[in-house]
C-alpha cells in the first residue's frame, strides 16, 4: 500500500473510530434517561458499567491521532483533520460523563413519585440527543450546513433549561419534603444543558476543519 494510500486508510480509521465513540455515548444518553423516566435502576446501573467501554475508546483515539501525527508529520487539512478528532473525542466522552451523572441521579430518586411532569427534560434530552447524532453526520460529512443547524437547536434547549429550572423553583415552595428529587432533576437539567454545549462545540470544530477558522455558533 503506498504511503498516502495507508494514510487515507487510517483517517478512515480514525473517523470510524469517532463514529463509534458518538454511538456509545448516544446509546448511554437515551438509556440514562430512560432510566430516570421510569425509575429503572438496572438499566442506570448499565450506563455506569459501559462508560468503562466509552473512556477506553477515547483513550485509544487519542493514542491513535498521536501516533498518525507523529509518523506522518500532516499539514493543512490532513493535520485539522486529527486535531478535530482529538477535540471532538473529549467532547463526546464529557457528554458520556453527564449520561452517567444522569444514571446516578436516576438510582438516588427512583423510589420517589416525580412532583413535576417530565415533558420539557424529555424534550430538552430529545433535542440534545439529536444534535450529537446530528453533529457525527456534519462531522463525517464535513458539512458545514448541517453543522450550523446543530448550533442553532442549542436555543431551544436553552429556553427549556430556563422554564425547567422555574418549574422546578415553583415546586420547592408546594413540596418542601422532596428537596432531593428537585435537587437531582435541576442537576439533570443542567446536565443536558451541557451535553446541547458540547454538540455545539463539535459543530464549531466542524467549521474549523471546513474553513480552517474558528467561529463562534452561539453569537
Amino acid at each position: 500500500m503506498a504511503v498516502r494510500e495507508k494514510f487515507d486508510y487510517d483517517l478512515q480509521t480514525l473517523r470510524d473510530q469517532l463514529l463509534q465513540l458518538g454511538s456509545l455515548a448516544e446509546i448511554a444518553l437515551t438509556q440514562s434517561f430512560e432510566a430516570l423516566k421510569t425509575k429503572n435502576s438496572d438499566l442506570a446501573l448499565q450506563v455506569l458499567e459501559n462508560d468503562t467501554k466509552i473512556d477506553l475508546l477515547d483513550e485509544e483515539i487519542n493514542d491513535f491521532a498521536i501516533l498518525l501525527i507523529a509518523k506522518q508529520q500532516p499539514v493543512a487539512i490532513d493535520l485539522r483533520r486529527i486535531i478535530v478528532a482529538i477535540k471532538i473525542a473529549t467532547d463526546v466522552e464529557r457528554m458520556a460523563d453527564f449520561a452517567v451523572n444522569i444514571a446516578k441521579s436516576a438510582i438516588r430518586i427512583s423510589e420517589q413519585p416525580f412532583v413535576i411532569s417530565l415533558n420539557k427534560l424529555e424534550k430538552m434530552h430529545e433535542i440534545a440527543v439529536n444534535m450529537l447524532s446530528l453533529t457525527l453526520k456534519a462531522y463525517y460529512e464535513e458539512d458545514v450546513v448541517t453543522a450550523k443547524k446543530v448550533a442553532d437547536m442549542d436555543d431551544e434547549v436553552d429556553r427549556l433549561y430556563g422554564e425547567t429550572i422555574r418549574e422546578l423553583l415553583e415546586r420547592t415552595k408546594a413540596h418542601p419534603d422532596a428537596m432531593s428529587q428537585i435537587t437531582q432533576l435541576s442537576f439533570t437539567a443542567r446536565y443536558i444543558e451541557r451535553i446541547a454545549d458540547h454538540a455545539t462545540n463539535i459543530a464549531e470544530n466542524v467549521f474549523y476543519l471546513v474553513k480552517g477558522k474558528h467561529y463562534d455558533l452561539n453569537d
